[in-house]
């Protein structure tokens, strides 16, 4: 099977097998046809194998892509907007709960997209908690300096839980600069 097109129809008519989108006769009728009554080898299963891990790779990225245009956006308006800003604290909180649930769903799924959601969770919490401090508390600086420790001592607890690198220092990074700041301005 030299043909790369007969490739592309007989993974197709695995996939439909696989996921039962014909019935099992009419596959095995359209395998042989397009295979011209030769076995389907086991290169070609992992040609199938490997293009359905493709293409749940692309969907992950795209996913990815979304949501960090959605979070990159919600962030921006959470600080150019004063007038709606308890219903945009209220979407923000939602598409940062919809992020943790996402990043632990996605990291037994995918490898890869559950650190970009863990990170976009983190910051989502860490602007809410900023925006909440500049709009209720706005002369009480140590608000916000309670609510950014928090934020840092969240992602060194969840660190240290979870075994990432990325947010034990970033915690201990956001701490050591905190305690920095207060103590030597």
């Amino acid at each position: 099977m030299a043909n790369p097109r007969k490739q592309i129809i007989i993974n197709e008519i695995q996939f439909w097998k696989q996921n039962k989108l014909l019935p099992e006769h009419y596959c095995d009728f359209l395998m042989t046809l397009y295979s011209e009554g030769n076995e389907v080898d086991i290169e070609q299963k992992n040609n199938y194998k490997k293009a359905i891990k493709a293409k749940e790779r692309r969907r992950a990225n795209l996913m990815n892509s979304l949501l960090m245009i959605v979070a990159i956006i919600l962030i921006v308006l959470l600080f150019a907007l004063n007038q709606i800003a308890h219903y945009l604290l209220i979407v923000v909180g939602i598409v940062a709960i919809i992020s943790v649930i996402g990043a632990i769903y996605l990291s037994k799924k995918y490898g890869l997209l559950a650190p970009i959601l863990q990170i976009v969770a983190a910051l989502l919490l860490f602007s809410i908690s900023v925006k909440v401090s500049i709009t209720y508390f706005p002369d009480n600086l140590n608000v916000l300096y309670s609510l950014l420790i928090a934020n840092c001592l969240i992602w060194l607890g969840t660190g240290i839980l979870s075994r990432l690198i990325y947010f034990i220092i970033a915690g201990s990074l956001g701490l050591v600069i905190l305690v920095g700041y207060q103590f030597f301005i």
